[in-house]
């Protein structure tokens, strides 16, 4: 009996092996930084948010083996040039720039862009009513492209590595607005630095060759295989509620935006 079982185990054991042997690794690239709800780390160093728990519902649906691998913000795009990632999911949006030299898949979410700043000032997120201001924008970002773009009588558009860090110098008081995504500006807001400081000043004017047309999956262009995978996986979670299920946990509306609105 005992060899018997022993049989088995090694059986069981193979097979298991052979199911881990056969899952295709993917390394998604993301930007080691706080950007809650979609990116939070918690005290044992363990990332965790919207984003996270959307890109592991789609892995598992593709049945990946997705490996969060951490890159600064600025070298996602030639990281994934050299293969050290194979994809970037980090609230990357989809434009006709970055098209030049990656690919990307479906979106997977799309939210406003808003400015906020100081309580005490007042201004609305127009040209008009930045100009002559300090605009903080996370570095090669769609905020950074759009701040350049259309607040060009602002009298400077100062660029950080991270959001946080343009946070943090609004709190100070050493800029007066800072551009980004509405949902991360939002939880700004509510967190006891936020509050004291700063309100929302409004959302910015549409731009879509700017800001495209919502957040994907940025992968190689000889990738189709990848993106192909990550498209069934984005469309799979929409229609089995598993989206909707972790959206709920974070927002009370769904941030996926228009639909039929893709890549």
């Amino acid at each position: 009996m005992k060899k018997l079982l022993a049989g088995l185990a090694v059986a069981v054991g193979l097979a298991l092996g052979a199911g881990a042997a056969q899952a295709e690794q993917v390394k998604i690239g993301f930007s080691p930084e706080a950007y809650p709800p979609f990116w939070s780390q918690d005290a044992s160093g363990s990332w965790g948010g919207w984003e996270v728990e959307i890109i592991n519902a789609i892995c598992a649906e593709q049945k990946l083996d997705c490996v969060l691998t951490p890159i600064p913000w600025d070298g996602l795009i030639p990281a994934l040039g050299t293969k050290k990632i194979d994809a970037i999911m980090n609230s990357m949006s989809i434009t006709d720039e970055r098209k030049k030299t990656i690919d990307f898949s479906d979106k997977y979410y799309n939210t406003p862009t808003a400015v906020i700043g100081s309580k005490d000032a007042k201004f609305d997120a127009t040209p008009e009513g930045l100009k002559g201001k300090i605009i903080g924008v996370q570095v090669s970002t769609v905020h950074a492209a759009y701040a350049k773009k259309h607040f060009t009588e602002a009298a400077e558009i100062k660029e950080y590595q991270t959001q946080d860090e343009a946070n943090q110098d609004l709190t100070a008081g050493r800029i007066d607005a800072t551009q980004a995504d509405s949902i991360a500006l939002d939880a700004f807001l509510k967190s006891d630095a936020g509050k004291a400081c700063c309100d929302m000043k409004g959302y910015v004017a549409p731009d879509d060759e700017v800001l495209g047309p919502g957040v994907g999956a940025g992968v190689r262009k000889d990738d189709a295989a990848l993106k192909d995978k990550l498209n069934a996986g984005i469309k799979a979670i929409r229609d089995n509620g598993k989206y909707a299920e972790i959206t709920k946990k974070y927002f009370d509306f769904d941030v996926y935006g228009a639909e039929g609105q893709t890549n």
